[in-house]
């Protein structure tokens, strides 16, 4: 039977009391909310943290959805649950429900939370693709303050964040542009499994042509993946079936897929082209729908 290592228990009641907690005890403690990542881990032994720190009670400090005119700010303590039924979050940015829908099963979903999901930093994370696409910030907090990074800055290798041992991540930015949409598509071996290749997709377009793109992809590479070259490639362009063709041609020719028990390389490459389509063009009809 597969049990945990002996660990420390402490409850946290405040974001401050939570990173006191973090000062004292150093790098042998960790963060739990949903722990659907972390308990597992602890389990098959590959994660051995001396103190759990649980944040739960923190829910109600960071556990919320403020959609403003320049940006949307979600607390990293947000449920999933909480992501996927929010009416006003998907007008805005559709790509959180289409990717909510397919995250693990309502167990997940109703404890898991979107900092979790962050900080595991799995490179098959579906939140991680929906934030690279979609140009997030994450704000870090530490004794001393807050720190804004990037997503790019964010992740520095599988597993591993720009979060430091005495810090944690309150908030999730999101910037607000006006005649944009979003789309996220998966492939995976079951429903609600890790993604073989996801792919997510914003768009914004002025007078008919794409004004700036985004596109990101999970499970073909260390980290979850912003392609440059792709939203190069869009900028400028009218969208067409040509356009999205040329676009998961550089998808899958910019990742860096390994063969495993999810797949050959070649057919993530595969994925990563096809998705790649799909999410931008459902991203341009969503536009257009609008009028």
């Amino acid at each position: 039977m597969q049990v945990p290592a002996p660990v420390e228990y402490e409850r946290a009641t405040s974001v401050d009391h939570a990173i006191g907690l973090l000062e004292r005890l150093g790098g042998s403690a960790r963060l739990v909310a949903g722990g659907h990542s972390l308990l597992p881990m602890m389990k098959l032994r590959l994660a051995s943290p001396e103190y759990l720190i649980d944040i739960n009670d923190l829910h109600g400090e960071l556990g919320y959805i403020r959609v403003e005119p320049a940006e949307v700010r979600i607390g990293a303590m947000t449920r999933h649950r909480e992501l996927l039924e929010s009416g006003e979050l998907a007008e805005v940015f559709p790509i959180f429900r289409d990717a909510e829908r397919v995250i693990a099963d309502p167990v997940v979903r109703n404890r898991g939370t979107l900092g979790g999901s962050l900080c595991q930093a799995d490179p098959s994370e579906d939140l991680s693709a929906v934030c690279t696409t979609l140009g997030a910030s994450c704000v870090i907090r530490g004794g001393s303050g807050e720190r804004v990074v990037t997503m790019e800055e964010f992740y520095r290798g599988p597993y591993e964040t720009a979060v430091e041992d005495a810090e944690m991540l309150v908030e999730i930015r999101v910037p607000v542009r006006p005649s944009g949409s979003s789309a996220y598509e998966k492939v995976e071996r079951r429903a609600g499994d890790w993604a073989i290749v996801s792919a997510g997709a914003a768009v914004w377009l002025d007078g008919g042509l794409i004004a700036d793109a985004r596109v990101g992809l999970a499970a073909v590479g260390p980290n979850t993946t912003g392609l440059t070259a792709v939203s190069d490639a869009l900028r400028g362009r009218e969208p067409s079936e040509e356009l999205y063709e040329q676009a998961g041609a550089l998808a899958a020719d910019s990742c860096s897929p390994v063969t495993d028990m999810r797949g050959s390389a070649e057919y993530k490459r595969h994925l990563a082209k096809e998705l790649t389509r799909r999410a931008l063009r459902r991203s341009v009809a969503r536009i257009n729908e609008r009028g």
